[in-house]
C-alpha cells in the first residue's frame, strides 16, 4: 500500500476508535457521577393545601415552613403510650360529695377548706316595754300603747283612740268586765269588788287575763281577797302596781309598775305580754 494511503487509513482508524471510546465513556458517566443533595425535609412534611395549621410552625422569611414544637398542653391530647386522663366524676348533688371518694379539686392544688355550718342565731329575748295611761289619750305620743278609761267620771270614747295599735280599757267602777283593767284606789273600785269582777271577766272572756291596778299599800289586802278564787283564775290575774319613783322599774311580784306620774299622762313599765295569757 502506498505510504500516503496507509497514513490516511491509520488516522481514520484512530479517529473511529476515539469516537467509540467517547461514546462509551458518555454512556457510563451518569452512573459514575455524584448524586444531587436531597430536598429539604420541610418540603416533604408541608401540610396539604387547605389542611389545618394548628400545632404547626409558620413560614419563615425565606418561605420554607419550619416545623416548630407545639405549645398546646400535653394534657389536652395525651402522650404517646399513655391513656388519656380519666374524667373527673360529677359530684352527687344530693350530698355535695364526689362518688368513690374522688376529689374535684384540680391536681396539684389543695382543695379549699369546707366552711363550718352557720349556727342558728338565738331568738332575741323579749324585753319590758313602756305604756301610757291618761284620761286624754290624744296627749300620749303617737305609736305608744295607751290605757284609758271605759267608765267613771270621764269615760273616753273609742274614737279618741282610733288608730292606736293596742289599747287597755280601765273600769273604775268595777261594773264592766269587758274592760281589761279594774282600777282599785280611793274614789274608784274597792278591794272587796275585785274577786267578783275577776270571776265575771274571766268567765265571759275565756283565754284572756284580768288586770288589777292598785297601790303598794292596798296590794296585800287585794291579794288576800282573791285567795279564795280557783287557781286557774288566780293564774290569770296580772298585777299593775303604782310606785311613782320617777325611775323605770317593775316591783317584784307584779307584772307592771306605774313609775311616773305626770300632768297629761302617767308611764308604766311592763313585762313582755303583760296583757296576754
Amino acid at each position: 500500500m502506498p505510504p500516503g494511503v496507509l497514513a490516511a487509513t491509520a488516522a481514520g482508524a484512530v479517529a473511529i476508535v476515539g469516537i467509540s471510546v467517547g461514546v462509551s465513556l458518555g454512556a457510563i458517566s451518569p452512573a459514575l457521577a455524584p448524586r444531587p443533595a436531597a430536598a429539604p425535609y420541610a418540603a416533604a412534611t408541608s401540610p396539604a393545601a387547605g389542611a389545618s395549621r394548628q400545632n404547626h410552625g409558620t413560614a419563615d422569611a425565606g418561605g420554607a415552613l419550619g416545623l416548630r414544637q407545639s405549645t398546646a398542653p400535653a394534657a389536652q391530647h395525651g402522650r404517646p403510650g399513655q391513656k388519656p386522663p380519666a374524667a373527673v366524676a360529677k359530684p352527687n348533688i344530693s350530698t355535695g360529695r364526689h362518688p368513690a371518694g374522688r376529689s374535684s379539686a384540680t391536681p396539684g392544688k389543695s382543695a379549699a377548706p369546707a366552711r363550718p355550718a352557720t349556727a342558728a342565731r338565738p331568738a332575741t329575748a323579749a324585753r319590758p316595754y313602756m305604756f301610757y295611761d291618761s284620761v286624754t289619750p290624744q296627749a300620749v305620743p303617737a305609736g305608744a300603747e295607751v290605757a284609758t278609761y271605759a267608765t267613771g267620771a270621764r269615760p273616753v270614747p273609742a274614737s279618741a283612740v282610733a288608730g292606736r295599735k293596742n289599747v287597755l280599757w280601765i273600769d273604775t267602777l268595777g261594773t264592766d268586765p269587758a274592760a281589761q283593767v279594774i282600777d282599785v284606789e280611793p274614789g274608784a273600785a274597792s278591794p272587796s269588788q275585785v274577786p267578783g269582777w275577776v270571776s265575771s271577766r274571766l268567765r265571759s272572756h275565756p283565754g284572756q287575763v284580768a288586770i288589777v291596778y292598785t297601790s303598794l299599800s292596798q296590794w296585800p289586802q287585794i291579794q288576800a281577797d282573791v285567795a279564795g278564787l280557783p287557781s286557774w283564775m288566780r293564774s290569770r290575774i296580772r298585777w299593775w302596781v303604782a310606785d311613782p319613783t320617777g325611775s323605770p322599774h317593775i316591783v317584784p311580784g307584779s307584772q307592771a309598775t306605774q313609775w311616773y306620774w305626770g300632768s297629761s299622762y302617767d308611764i308604766s313599765m311592763a313585762e313582755p305580754n303583760f296583757d296576754k295569757v
